[in-house]
């Protein structure tokens, strides 16, 4: 039979063991929660590390496409402006021509050869056995002396005959020259004037022009 010292040292030496063991079973615990502790904040951090990645991709695709979009409305500005600036430019020289056709009247052997080909180019579009011409109250005289050879020039080249009458409608003053064309009572007419003829040409002649002031597109693939 035990002594109560015995017993006494029993049951102190159960509860050594028991808290010892209680000891250790926490610091498992411990241990293991510090242990899924650092694999979660682990997981937490990779996943937050990829989100964080991947907003910064987005927004560094989304600078680089409004740098693209901006590069490129400054592009088709600056297109734009050099194009109105070749525009002007181009504006300004046939305006500049088109003040001095008046010149052309201060040759009248030129002049009336001009008129002579205007006249019989007119006659040969409408296609009509009467014409009547409106011209420049000055020109008058001048285009009088040329109808016949007109007339002979348009029958030489249609075989056809076709008689020339000026009408008292004259072209306005500041006209540079030329005539207006008229057949069937006015219904159908053919506009000749000096002014008219350097539209016609400016817009044929307006790449050949842009070229020559300009320089060449290189942007242009095809010339023809």
């Amino acid at each position: 039979m035990l002594t109560d010292q015995e017993v006494d040292k029993q049951i102190e030496h159960m509860k050594s063991f028991i808290e010892k063991e209680a000891q250790e079973k926490a610091e498992e615990i411990l241990a293991k929660a510090e242990e899924e502790f650092n694999i979660e904040r682990g997981r937490l951090f990779q996943q937050e590390k990829l989100k964080i990645m991947s907003y910064f991709e987005r927004k560094e695709k989304q600078i680089e496409m409004q740098r693209k979009i901006q590069r490129s409305n400054l592009l088709n500005q600056a297109r734009i402006a050099t194009l109105k600036a070749q525009d002007d430019h181009i504006q300004r020289i046939m305006e500049e021509t088109r003040v001095r056709l008046g010149d052309i009247r201060k040759n009248e052997s030129k002049y009336k050869e001009m008129l002579k080909g205007l006249l019989t180019q007119g006659m040969c579009q409408l296609l009509e056995p009467e014409v009547q011409v409106s011209c420049r109250k000055d020109d008058v005289k001048l285009l009088q002396s040329i109808i016949k050879s007109s007339c002979s020039a348009y029958k030489e080249a249609t075989g056809k005959e076709c008689t020339v009458q000026i009408t008292e409608s004259f072209l306005p003053d500041d006209c540079a020259g030329g005539m207006d064309l008229y057949t069937q009572k006015g219904k159908i007419k053919v506009t000749n004037t000096l002014e008219s003829r350097l539209e016609l040409l400016g817009g044929q002649m307006l790449p050949e022009m842009r070229t020559m002031l300009c320089g060449r597109n290189p942007n242009r693939r095809f010339l023809d």
